[in-house]
């Protein structure tokens, strides 16, 4: 049977997914878990051509399904180029019906790529590169062993950027905890502004409890943001970003506490900081009420939801609750939030 990865963005969830390597070849950070225990390595072109032989022979009962693929795992664009070429072709040779190939890569497997790649990755019909850069500060990449630095990420996003593929950067608030907050917001958007990106996914950050960060945590030396805290990050990272076509996605992952925050940054800018003002304007038990209904049910929901009455006298209940030790409402959170997150392969972080 052919292979498939773990994980893949959501825009890409009705794809089809093509695994042309296993795992990730630096999985030493400390803010993923879906890797975490197992070995990197690449598979060669025949291999990966056997499994989309075995998956257009399954699928095309189905009459050819898919209008996407996804090249699976962490960091495709680790294998030669004329190898991806070759794959990309196969997969349009194969099912003919695909228009868009995306992928994810690592900044340093970006940057290594020349521009001659780049021209004949596109040309092979690779449409859109994700990347998580997660923060543009250096600090901060260091504190969750990213393997990257910021140098890294502005090289390789504009080699993409210049080649015509489309790039969608990942960044994560709340990442820096509370003391690195604004220097995360503030150098993320600086380097954002450089690179100048498609996308701009938001993707809050949740600690899984088997990271190193869980037991920073329990040492003091990492101190967590609550929702209210993060909010205000977002914030900062948008009002620092400038009116750019770029997509600032809020909206398709819901870990993210305020996700109606999602547009064009050339054009619903105003509109997305007002969303956030009026989070911000809620009083404190109306914000907590907020995440809690917010973590317990997922999803786009209207920030008036807490300002019924009816509503807040059942919320005050639940806060009550679970505030019989202070601070536990937003442990609880919290938990709800790390329930959300991939889980590691193995029962060891390594």
């Amino acid at each position: 049977m052919f292979e498939q990865g773990v994980i893949r963005p959501p825009s890409e969830a009705s794809s089809l997914f093509v695994r042309v390597t296993r795992n990730c070849p630096w999985n030493r950070c400390h803010i993923c878990p879906a890797y975490k225990g197992k070995d990197f390595s690449r598979r060669s072109v025949e291999e990966v051509k056997r499994d989309i032989d075995m998956m257009a022979d399954y699928y095309y009962p189905n009459k050819n399904p898919f209008s996407s693929a996804f090249l699976q795992d962490a960091d495709s664009l680790i294998l030669p180029a004329p190898e991806l070429v070759e794959i990309i072709k196969y997969i349009k040779e194969r099912f003919p019906g695909i228009g868009r190939i995306t992928t994810y890569a690592r900044a340093k497997s970006m940057k290594r790529k020349s521009p001659g790649d780049y021209l004949r990755l596109k040309e092979a019909g690779l449409t859109r590169i994700h990347s998580g850069m997660e923060s543009g500060s250096l600090n901060v990449l260091k504190l969750i062993q990213k393997g990257i630095n910021p140098d890294d990420i502005l090289a390789g996003g504009v080699l993409v950027r210049e080649s015509g593929i489309s790039l969608s950067e990942y960044v994560m608030p709340g990442v820096g905890g509370k003391k690195l907050s604004r220097e995360h917001a503030m150098e993320t958007a600086r380097l954002l502004n450089e690179i100048r990106p498609d996308f701009i996914r938001v993707r809050t950050f949740a600690v899984h409890p088997m990271s190193p960060i869980q037991k920073m945590i329990g040492e003091g030396s990492f101190e967590p943001m609550n929702d209210e805290e993060v909010v205000e990050e977002i914030r900062l990272l948008l009002e620092n970003l400038e009116d750019m076509p770029a997509h600032f996605r809020c909206g398709d992952f819901s870990l993210n506490l305020l996700m109606q925050v999602d547009g064009m940054l050339d054009r619903d800018k105003k509109a997305m900081m007002g969303e956030i003002d009026r989070y911000l304007a809620l009083t404190k038990e109306q914000k907590l009420a907020y995440s809690l209904i917010q973590r317990s049910y997922p999803g786009i929901r209207p920030i008036d939801v807490v300002r019924d009455e009816g509503v807040m006298e059942k919320m005050r209940q639940e806060i009550a609750r679970l505030e019989k030790n202070p601070g536990s409402a937003h442990d609880y959170i919290r938990s709800l939030m790390t329930c959300q997150l991939p889980q590691p392969q193995t029962d060891i972080w390594k």
